[in-house]
Order: C-alpha cells, then sequence, then structure tokens
C-alpha cells in the first residue's frame, strides 16, 4: 500500500501584542519553549517551533506583536513580525474571541494587503464569549478578508489546537522534513535560558521596569559532575531599575533566579547553578549597536 504524501513548511503566528501567540505555541508544541506573560510585547524575537505529526511536518513561526511603535527597539519589533508574513506557506492571524473585529481591521488591512499565502484566522480565547456574539464576530471579519478557514481555539485550554495543527497541514507542500523529529526548537539552549530569565522579570517586576530589560547568558558550562553552571547578565537602561530588580537586600533577584533556575531545570532536564547579576546600559533599547549586540 502507497504510503500518503508527507507534508512540510512554515506557518507563521501573528497579531496583536498578548493575543495568546505564544500561549497558542506551546499548546500545539506541548512544551514550554515560549516565554509568556500578562504583559503585551513580551516575544521580542521570531522564534521557531517544530512540530510532527505522521502525516508531516509544521514549523511554527512565533512573532512580537504588530503594534505602533515609538521606540527603536519597539520598530525592530514589529519589523520583525511583518518579515515573517513573507516567505511562510500559511499564515494564523490570531484575534481574541472578545476583541470587536472593527479594531482589527486596520491590522488586516495593513499586515494581510499583499500577502500571497492561505491566511487562516484563528479565534482565541472562545471559552470567554457567547456562542451568538462569536457566530456574529466570525461574520463580520469574513467581510473584512477571504479567509481560506476560520478556528476558533482556547489556547490556554488546548480546545480546537488540534483540527488547527491538521488544517495547517493539509495546507502545506508535499517535501521531506527541514528538521529531525525529536527538537521542537532550532533555537539554541542559551536563548531559551535568557528567555526564562525574561520572563521571570516580566512576571514578578513593575510595569516599567521589563520593557527596558535584556538577558544575556555570558557562560553555559557543564561540571564533571554533569551540574550545569550559568551565568547571565541582566540588562537595564537605568540605576533606578537595578535597584528594583535587585530588590531590598537583594530579595528580588533571589525570587527572579529561584524562579527561572526551576523552569530551565525542567527544560535541560539537569541540575543547574544559576548566577544573576544586573548591570546598567544607558538608554540600549534606542541604540542601534546594543540592539545588535543583544540579539534584536
Amino acid at each position: 500500500m502507497s504510503q500518503p504524501p508527507f507534508h512540510s513548511g512554515f506557518a507563521a503566528i501573528v497579531g496583536r501584542p498578548n493575543v495568546g501567540k505564544s500561549t497558542l505555541l506551546n499548546a500545539i508544541l506541548g512544551e514550554k519553549i515560549v516565554i509568556t506573560s500578562d504583559k503585551p510585547q513580551t516575544t521580542r524575537n521570531r522564534i521557531q517551533g517544530i512540530h510532527n505529526v505522521p502525516s508531516g511536518q509544521i514549523v511554527f513561526v512565533d512573532t512580537p506583536g504588530v503594534h505602533k511603535a515609538k521606540s527603536r527597539l519597539n520598530r525592530s519589533l514589529v519589523d520583525t513580525a511583518m518579515e515573517a508574513v513573507s516567505g511562510v506557506d500559511v499564515i494564523l492571524f490570531l484575534v481574541e474571541a472578545n476583541t470587536s473585529p472593527s479594531s482589527e481591521k486596520e491590522m488586516i488591512d495593513e499586515l494581510l494587503a499583499s500577502v500571497t499565502a492561505p491566511v487562516f484566522l484563528v479565534i482565541n480565547k472562545v471559552d470567554l464569549v457567547e456562542k451568538e456574539r462569536l457566530l456574529k464576530s466570525i461574520e463580520t471579519y469574513s467581510e473584512f478578508f477571504p479567509f481560506k478557514e476560520i478556528i476558533p481555539v482556547s489556547a490556554q485550554k488546548g480546545d480546537g489546537v488540534e483540527r488547527l495543527v491538521e488544517l495547517v497541514c493539509g495546507y502545506l507542500p508535499t517535501g521531506p522534513a527541514y528538521f529531525p523529529d525529536d527538537i521542537l526548537t532550532d533555537l539554541p539552549e542559551r536563548f531559551v535560558v535568557a528567555e526564562m530569565v525574561r520572563e521571570k522579570i516580566f512576571r514578578l517586576t513593575h510595569d516599567e521596569v521589563p520593557y527596558s530589560v535584556a538577558v544575556q547568558v555570558e557562560s553555559f558550562k557543564e561540571r564533571p559532575n554533569g551540574l550545569i553552571a550559568i551565568s547571565a547578565a541582566i540588562i537595564v537602561e537605568r540605576d533606578s531599575q537595578k535597584g528594583i530588580i535587585i530588590g531590598k537586600k537583594g530579595e528580588m533577584l533571589k525570587r527572579i533566579g529561584t524562579a527561572a533556575r526551576q523552569e530551565i531545570e525542567r527544560f535541560l532536564a539537569e541540575k543547574v547553578f544559576l548566577e544573576l547579576f544586573v548591570k546598567v546600559s544607558k538608554d540600549w533599547s534606542d541604540n542601534p549597536q546594543k540592539l545588535k549586540e543583544f540579539g534584536y
């Protein structure tokens, strides 16, 4: 009996900040590789998650949220998201079920106007709205753009995620896998570790601090006893932010370090010694040289 054709390709997840793009990618992969928080603009890089099913391999591209950008850092984030919609096989345009479709129209016109790949509308957080409202939204979105598929999901609960994967796979070209079937992401471990530290800063510090923070892993070594020793710098823009991250008697830095270490240990499946220190690099988020140095 002949084998069914194998499909492989790239699917970009795009949308506004904080609509659940990273949560959706983690739900698809069944493991956390992308950091999440309830603050917008948590994702700063184009992140690839690799998902294998019997009929194919989908490389999902998670992107920063598209928004009106002011700082140089934010402009680079929006550029990253805009670039992601070119050169992929499927685009997943993610919106929230409780958001008015009219507020998304401008972005649909701007982001999707010239795309040639099939676009799915993925409506997230459908568990938070009544069915009648959802159906009305679907009708309105259909008038805005010729979406190939409209799929309601709850990324947090995993509802609708399997169906989404099946539909995406059906739109991909036939061809061999791009990556071995035992890896979840093409990101280096150092990058994922730095992101996990940054997530804890997002979750534990005041609103003004996370947007001025970068994390650089300065050393990553396996000791003879199997322990992985990691040293990472938390970079902020002002001395006052350094004070907030260190906290009274170093308490905040300790909380960040403990929470990050536990998550890194789960990710690496090894015991970790994590050393964190804080540096000030004045106005780095508006400095092209610093942005490049910190990987943006």
